[in-house]
């Protein structure tokens, strides 16, 4: 049995719910972020996607973007390994929908990104 490498906070599953956000689309906002930004929490990394892949939200039959524009955001940590000889893994703490474009804030320190990658991409 292949071990994950994702830790889900009971606070994770029930915002994925309320936001009808699956694990795939978690795991692909933390793979593959539009934006990076250093998250509340001490060494915490916030990563977006918009919710409408593009980035403009669907055009309407005008051709410019839609007024619905949203972005969906996820919060993680990397967990210390438990024990001796087992990795790190990523422990998703929450994810939310933000209506509108955020504000960019301060990006993630390059010691945690350099962390993180290693671990999304083995």
């Amino acid at each position: 049995m292949k071990e994950d490498k994702y830790l889900w906070t009971h606070h994770a599953r029930e915002k994925m719910k309320y936001y009808r956000l699956t694990e795939a689309r978690v795991k692909r906002i933390i793979r593959h972020p539009t934006r990076l930004e250093e998250g509340v929490l001490d060494e915490a990394v916030a990563c977006m996607q918009p919710a409408h892949g593009n980035g403009r939200g669907s055009p309407s039959l005008t051709g410019r973007p839609a007024k619905n524009y949203s972005e969906i955001w996820v919060m993680y940590l990397l967990a210390k390994p438990s024990a001796k000889g087992q990795k790190s893994k990523i422990k998703i703490i929450t994810a939310w929908r933000y209506p509108g474009k955020s504000p960019s804030r301060e990006p993630v320190p390059a010691n945690i990104l350099k962390e993180a990658r290693k671990l999304i991409y083995g």
